[in-house]
């Protein structure tokens, strides 16, 4: 175990609480740091239910491509923690290094003085004080939950806000509705800030959205409305008051990343800066990564378990709007290409598995589930297995990855596609396990 994992498990028992929102804990250790939020580069502030790490990594590869260094903080990391903070220079950012994790992390611990506070917030604390560290032109700031309340939200006058698509999830924290959601996310909205508001399904997460951003003066800038973004004769077509761009569809694969790209576009013509031009934003999203989204594996150690000449895709969404965009992706490869699809699932039990699968009707041949290792908040594979069966899918549960993908030899033997869904935290098994690295989702 790394010194900072160390000190990343002696943070979580500060507070008896996983997630409890509120600003007072974070301001009273940022006051004790010397306040690191007010020595930040240019602040862009992402919110939303999902979209947000894809419109980062969007920003982040265009503002790169025209030689800008840029910061960029996201959660939860897939792999490991340094995957939250990444520190930019000019010619392209790297994540934060062991030894000054570990002293950004020694610094908040010893600033705290053991009083309580939430493992979000100390270490979204020590993410600020890096950032403050460190001269950047922009540092791109991930909601962790909600908005309004939220660790990140204590930068005052960010540069610009971005809400994406807003939808059900972590309904025991931000309410049971969509308009007591949306309002948690558009707590981000700040006066005479300009806001970037995302296509949105529910327009009563839209009218929310827009009411706070009158009530504060916030300058939205609203999807649809004005600016729009989609895909016409295999180009991003992206059109606002300024023009219409005609560009190379995103590296990022899905429908919904049509979305995120122009939510990123939309979000550069507010920024206005006269060195990232349309060739960076070319270039850019041509070239931007984002793991366990909509991601086909390439070579690797699970090819060897798997039925041979199947394709192996890894996506992380975990609630209902997740699983629509991934049945929705899945569709559009099954009329290119068609192949059986397997969904191999694993979810921690505060999501909704029924809700998720429920887009996948028709489309899933058949559904094998997994318990997430080492998290005990994760559905037992045999429930998840069960749910699945009531909705009518042939399921059936697996004790590990190794025994999911090479149970599929015999009912597959002709190139089926798999799909592994419903968590980051599986999501960051599996890419160990395909990297061969030690790792119980091996079968071991």
């Amino acid at each position: 175990m790394s010194h900072s994992n160390i000190i990343l498990d002696r943070l979580t028992a500060l507070h008896p609480k996983v997630i409890d929102l509120s600003l007072g804990r974070m301001e009273r250790l940022l006051a004790a740091l010397d306040h690191p939020e007010l020595k930040l580069p240019p602040v862009i502030h992402v919110a939303g239910t999902n979209g947000k790490g894809s419109v980062i990594a969007n920003l982040q590869s265009i503002m790169e491509a025209a030689g800008k260094s840029v910061h960029s903080y996201i959660s939860p990391h897939v792999r490991f923690f340094a995957e939250r903070i990444r520190l930019g220079s000019p010619k392209g950012g790297n994540l934060i290094t062991e030894d000054e994790l570990m002293s950004v992390l020694e610094a908040c611990e010893d600033a705290n003085g053991g009083q309580p506070i939430t493992f979000f917030e100390i270490t979204t604390a020590a993410a600020l004080l890096a950032f403050s560290e460190h001269e950047a032109d922009y540092l791109l700031l991930e909601v962790g939950l909600g908005g309004r309340l939220d660790a990140t939200n204590v930068i005052a006058k960010p540069a610009l806000s971005i809400i994406t698509a807003v939808d059900l999830d972590h309904q025991s924290f931000l309410g049971e509705t969509i308009e007591e959601i949306a309002f948690e996310k558009a707590g981000i909205l700040k006066r005479d800030v300009p806001a970037i508001i995302g296509p949105q399904a529910h327009d009563k997460a839209l009218n929310v959205i827009e009411r706070q951003a009158r009530a504060i003066v916030a300058r939205a800038y609203l999807a649809g409305q004005h600016w729009q973004a989609y895909e016409e004769h295999g180009r991003l077509v992206f059109q606002d008051d300024d023009g219409l761009l005609d560009l190379p569809l995103p590296r990022l694969m899905g429908r919904h990343q049509i979305d995120n790209a122009g939510i990123a576009i939309a979000a550069l013509h507010s920024l206005n800066d006269p060195e990232i031009g349309i060739q960076h934003i070319e270039n850019g999203l041509s070239a931007t990564k984002w793991p366990a989204r909509l991601e086909r594996l390439g070579p690797g150690a699970l090819y060897t378990i798997a039925p041979e000449g199947c394709e192996l895709w890894l996506d992380g969404g975990h609630n209902p709007a997740a699983g629509r965009v991934l049945a929705a992706s899945l569709a559009d490869i099954e009329d290119r290409v068609s192949r059986p699809l397997v969904l191999i699932m694993g979810m921690l039990n505060n999501k909704n598995p029924g809700e998720f699968l429920k887009p996948f009707k028709g489309l899933a041949a058949r559904i094998i589930t997994l318990k997430i290792p080492d998290e005990p908040n994760a559905y037992e594979a045999e429930v998840l297995s069960q749910i699945a069966s009531d909705l009518g899918f042939a399921a059936e549960p697996a004790s590990s990855l190794y025994e999911a993908l090479s149970s599929l030899k015999s009912h597959y033997p002709h190139a089926p596609r798999i799909a592994i869904c419903g968590s980051l935290y599986l999501a960051g098994h599996v890419l160990n396990a395909h990297a061969n690295e030690p790792n119980k989702m091996a079968g071991e």
